[in-house]
């Protein structure tokens, strides 16, 4: 009799987390937050550490024909900040893993640390360590970031109650786009390598996909308004996705407006004219590392002149659902069509 056999396409990269993570129970007093949110959560005295790890891989996360190593390298220490900001965290240090094929040079790679120290010096951290080994299969970049906060200023994705105010900083969907438009440059160059790339019109987009920013300047902010977030996630892996893990980690559901989503201009132009719908590049897009996160109904005053955060949305019951009102008032089904990693396809 033949073994059940569960192909990972079929659970995704959260059905397989989750079914590790029953699994695995936490034996140290000292693990206060394991598996579920943007970071761990560790004792330490007065403060909190906060420890959170990310991988990048070549042909699943990037394409190096059109992504240069100084930007990867800036991506690399960025999207694991966010993780940090996500738990209203500081961050300090990071340790960086390589596996490298015997393709690149040393000026190779000292042009990918460039972007990691410039990411260091902008967000205030240090390189402190790593691994290398060797590769077969193209480069992978593993970082793992360490940071903290005092014990009652960590922010969960569990903790939005309800009648929350749903917000988000910066603006959706340009990394997805920003995205589209290399990969139809790369197109266009393979079928011509005479043709140079056009981007000129297309810089902001672009700019969202390879060189993201972790919005610590809106964790700053926060705490000099006296706002303490009751929740909080980066988007990584789109708009809808993190609002269904927070529905799912706070047992409340949210009500999202589509009039209300951030969209870039140059975002909504450029989807249109790649014959995406603007909306559900915004949705479902992923890689923004902006942040949603939720405060309480009185906090709403100290944020409404803060020209760079958006209020869209609302918790409500669990039994209610989550939602998506269109502008014509329509209630929508809240479904997450995110990136799967596992499967380097969308869900």
């Amino acid at each position: 009799m033949s073994e059940e056999r569960t192909e990972l396409g079929d659970l995704g990269e959260f059905g397989l987390i989750d079914r590790l993570a029953e699994k695995l129970t936490p034996k140290q007093k000292s693990t206060i937050k394991g598996i579920g949110d943007d970071a761990a959560v560790i004792s330490s005295g007065e403060n909190y550490a906060l420890l959170s790890t990310d991988m990048l891989v070549e042909g699943v996360h990037f394409d190096l024909s059109y992504v240069p190593l100084q930007h990867l390298g800036y991506k690399a220490i960025a999207v694991n900040v966010s993780d940090i900001a996500a738990m209203n965290g500081q961050p300090s240090q990071v340790v960086v893993s390589l596996a490298l094929s015997n393709r690149f040079s040393v000026e190779a790679i000292e042009v990918l640390y460039a972007g990691m120290k410039a990411a260091c010096e902008d967000y205030n951290v240090d390189i402190i360590g790593g691994d290398t080994t060797a590769s077969r299969s193209g480069l992978v970049i593993s970082v793992s970031a360490y940071g903290t906060a005092n014990a009652g200023d960590v922010v969960y994705r569990s903790g939005a109650g309800k009648n929350d105010i749903l917000c988000v900083t910066g603006d959706l969907g340009g990394a997805f786009v920003g995205l589209q438009v290399l990969e139809r440059e790369k197109q266009t160059f393979l079928g011509n390598p005479d043709m140079q790339p056009q981007l000129d019109k297309y810089q902001y987009i672009v700019q969202r996909q390879l060189k993201p920013r972790a919005r610590m300047d809106v964790v700053h902010e926060l705490k000099e308004l006296g706002v303490t977030p009751t929740a909080m996630i980066d988007i990584s892996d789109g708009l809808a996705s993190e609002v269904l893990h927070m529905s799912k980690a706070s047992n409340v559901g949210f009500s999202i407006y589509e009039e209300q989503f951030p969209i870039d201009r140059q975002t909504y132009e450029t989807a249109v004219e790649f014959n995406l719908d603007p909306i559900t590049s915004a949705l479902n897009g992923g890689e923004d590392y902006e942040l949603l996160f939720t405060i309480k109904q009185e906090d709403h005053a100290k944020l409404e002149k803060y020209a760079d955060i958006h209020f869209i949305g609302h918790s409500q019951d669990l039994e209610k659902g989550n939602l998506m009102v269109t502008k014509k008032g329509n209630q929508v089904p809240l479904q997450a069509q995110g990136w799967n990693h596992l499967s380097s396809d969308a869900e």
